[in-house]
């Protein structure tokens, strides 16, 4: 498989760098030229109107997207019908779209709070940067759903997106942290 926009990148289980150690990244945008993703397993103690004035009022905790640009909100959803410009990442994931139409929805509970997940900082790949990741094997690339997005508990989702991946991946969602330790 591919990276694309809409599949999973799924930290291998001894990756060494602290940002992605057991990640699951969503790819939301995959060119020649680079990659965004956001990672979907990294909650933060934070509710996203404790970080961004004048925000409505949600229960929703803001994830850790990545190490770049933190200072940047990101959102994925399923209601693409009502905010409008967003895009399309298959499987009813949708990223982005009108802010102020968001604001509006969220401040009339029109979205509920299990429809839409926010991030601080983001993902990114220079030019070829994630297929050499790719071929040295700090990446398995996998399907999105919504049940990884909006149901998951972040604490089990690495483990349950390589369990549903197949046999081989099952046998690595059962490694160790640390192997030193058995």
């Amino acid at each position: 498989m591919k990276p694309a926009s809409g599949r999973l990148l799924i930290a291998e289980p001894f990756m060494g760098d602290p940002y992605f150690k057991g990640a699951v990244v969503m790819l939301c945008e995959h060119k020649p030229e680079g990659t965004f993703g956001l990672i979907l397993n990294k909650p933060s103690e934070m509710k996203v109107n404790d970080v961004v004035e004048n925000f409505p009022s949600v229960d929703n905790f803001i994830y850790y997207g990545g190490p770049v640009q933190p200072n940047t909100l990101h959102y994925l959803h399923r209601r693409s019908d009502l905010i409008p410009e967003s895009s399309d990442l298959g499987n009813g994931i949708f990223w982005g779209g009108d802010f102020e139409k968001l604001i509006f929805m969220l401040d009339t509970k029109q979205i509920s709070e299990d429809e839409i997940k926010f991030f601080y900082g983001y993902s990114g790949w220079e030019e070829g940067q994630l297929e050499n990741e790719i071929s040295t094997t700090s990446w398995f690339i996998g399907n999105s759903s919504q049940q990884y997005l909006f149901q998951e508990d972040p604490k089990t989702l690495w483990r349950t997106v390589l369990k549903d991946m197949g046999d081989r991946f099952r046998v690595i969602a059962n490694f160790p942290e640390n192997p030193n330790l058995n």
